[in-house]
């Protein structure tokens, strides 16, 4: 499969929290995904940007809180997350870059 740099736009950076370590454990890896990405679109994206075999694709959609900035109300940006289930014996190290 040939990587398109639209692939690159949809794909935008992995997520390494405590939650997203624990889903690692059970063969999950967790990335940033633009907001009008579909699942197809993303199991194209990480099996060819990675080259593995993806087994599931689960997103999410994190509204943005409301926080102050420099005393002034502001809003957080929303963030769409896609848990990606990768098939048994595929891994991903989102350690290094692409």
């Amino acid at each position: 499969m040939s990587v398109t740099p639209e692939q690159y736009d949809l794909i935008r950076r992995p997520i390494i929290t405590e939650k997203a370590t624990l889903a690692s454990e059970h063969g999950a890896v967790v990335f940033e995904v633009a907001m009008d990405a579909s699942k197809p679109e993303i199991k194209k994206a990480i099996e060819s940007l990675f080259n593995v075999k993806v087994k599931a694709v689960n997103t999410t959609v994190t509204k943005g809180k409301v926080k102050k900035f420099r005393g002034r109300p502001g809003r957080r940006r929303d963030v769409k997350k896609a848990y990606v289930t990768l098939v048994e014996g595929s891994t991903i190290d989102v350690s290094t870059g692409l």
